[in-house]
C-alpha cells in the first residue's frame, strides 16, 4: 500500500496545471474552468470555485454554553443553524484577527482567547475554500454589527454544547463548519476536564 500523503497539500503526484479562464464573477467567488495534465501527459478540464476563504468560531463560555445563530441561507432557501463564520475579505488580515471580528459583528462577543481547532476544505470536488475553525473562550459582551439581509434577521441561540452536538447527531445541524466545530470543541473540552 502506498504511504498517506500529509500536509496541506498533500502532493501533487504528478498532475499539473496549466491555465485558467475565468468564466464568472461575482461578488464573492470567482468561477473558473481550468486546464491540467495527468501524469501521463493527458489533458483535462475541470470547473473551479475560488473562494477567498472563511473562518468560524465556536464561542464556549464558563457554564459550557455555545452560541449559535440560525439565519436564511439562499442556496438551501431555508434558516441554518450555524457558528458564527464569515468570510476572509480584508486582504492581508490574519485569520484569527477576522474570526474575532466576526464574532464580535454576528453575535456581540468579544474572545479574550481564540485557538485554531483545525483548518478544513470545504468540497475539495470543485471549490478551494479553506475554512479556519476556533474555540473562542474568556467571552465579554460586545457591540454587534450586523452586516447583510440576513444577518439583520439571524436569531442568537445559547445553549449547552452537549445539547448542540445533539443536534448534529440528530441531522438537525447539516453546516460543515458547524458539526466540524461543535464535535472537535466538544473533544477538545474532554481532553481537557479528563473525562
Amino acid at each position: 500500500m502506498s504511504p498517506i500523503h500529509r500536509g496541506p497539500s498533500g502532493g501533487d503526484g504528478g498532475f499539473r496545471q496549466v491555465g485558467e479562464r475565468t468564466l464568472h464573477e461575482g461578488a464573492v467567488i470567482r468561477l473558473v474552468e481550468g486546464s491540467f495534465a495527468a501524469p501521463d501527459g493527458t489533458a483535462f478540464k475541470r470547473d473551479i470555485v475560488r473562494h477567498p476563504g472563511a473562518v468560524a468560531v465556536v464561542p464556549l463560555d464558563e457554564r459550557g454554553h455555545v452560541t449559535l445563530v440560525q439565519q436564511f441561507r439562499a442556496a438551501l432557501d431555508r434558516l441554518v443553524i450555524e457558528i458564527p463564520a464569515g468570510k476572509r475579505d480584508v486582504a492581508g488580515e490574519p485569520p484569527e484577527v477576522t474570526a474575532g471580528r466576526e464574532l464580535v459583528e454576528e453575535v456581540g462577543l468579544s474572545a479574550g482567547s481564540l485557538k485554531l481547532l483545525t483548518t478544513f476544505h470545504n468540497s475539495v470536488g470543485f471549490c478551494d475554500e479553506a475554512c479556519a475553525v476556533y474555540l473562542a473562550t474568556d467571552l465579554s459582551p460586545a457591540p454587534t454589527a450586523h452586516d447583510g439581509i440576513e444577518e439583520r434577521y439571524l436569531e442568537v441561540l445559547h445553549l449547552p454544547l452537549e445539547d448542540a452536538v445533539q443536534l448534529v447527531e440528530d441531522g438537525v445541524v447539516t453546516d460543515a463548519k458547524t458539526v466540524i466545530g461543535l464535535l472537535l470543541a466538544r473533544d477538545r473540552t474532554v481532553s481537557a476536564d479528563g473525562s
